[in-house]
């Protein structure tokens, strides 16, 4: 955590505070762009309890690969002293935070909560409610990620309890700027579409961030 708040990560040093402190103190954690939409009443009798993150039937049919997985941002809770999240912290202390080559290791966190997780039963291969080892339930996307970060379509069943709105406020204003007109133009046009504008939008910003990139690199 140390290295990610000397990088100015912010992200990142959230990861593992976070999950520091529900394990130090017990409690639920939520991200700040979670909306509520029912009460949270019912996972009080979880030990641990966090959900699938959504994966958009779409990436399948553009033939992008992905992986399941759980994410704590979503919401998540958990007993204090809770064994799991002991584990993802002792694993965080032994990751660096810097690759060989010098570059960030910016392997996103929900990767590493499911590596873990599948230690005490976790099956990764589907997206189900699962009920594991030390009292850990893991709820289906719909529960607390009804909406695609690919489409910025929501869809809410009866079992939502909570939309991840996706902020990403890791990124800077013009990223989110151009996701959200992507967004936009998917509801309006369909993905493909928007797809294509965007990136001819972004054409310039992105040329300008990889030259900035080398020119950095080179010093």
């Amino acid at each position: 955590m140390k290295a990610a708040y000397k990088e100015k990560k912010w992200a990142f040093v959230s990861d593992y505070a976070r999950i520091d402190v529900v394990y130090k103190y017990g409690g639920i954690y939520m991200d700040t762009d979670v909306e509520l939409v029912k009460e949270l009443d019912s996972f009080l009798n979880d030990r641990m309890y966090c959900g699938w993150e959504m994966r958009d039937p779409l990436l399948d049919k553009l033939g992008r690969s992905y992986e399941n997985s759980v994410a704590f941002g979503l919401g998540f809770g958990a007993e204090k002293g809770h064994p799991a999240l002991k584990k993802i912290l002792d694993l965080y202390d032994r990751i660096s935070f810097y690759n060989e080559d010098g570059t960030l290791n910016l392997i996103a966190c929900p990767h590493y909560q499911t590596e873990i997780l599948k230690e005490y039963g976790l099956d990764d291969t589907r997206r189900t409610y699962q009920h594991l080892d030390a009292g850990i339930v893991v709820y289906e996307e719909e529960v607390f990620s009804p909406k695609s970060p690919l489409t910025g379509k929501t869809t809410i069943t009866n079992k939502t309890v909570s939309i991840h709105q996706f902020s990403m406020t890791w990124i800077n204003a013009k990223e989110r700027k151009l996701q959200n007109i992507e967004w936009n133009l998917t509801e309006r046009f369909g993905y493909g579409f928007a797809h294509t504008v965007t990136k001819i939008i972004s054409l310039p910003y992105r040329v300008e961030k990889k030259i900035t990139k080398i020119v950095k690199k080179s010093q």
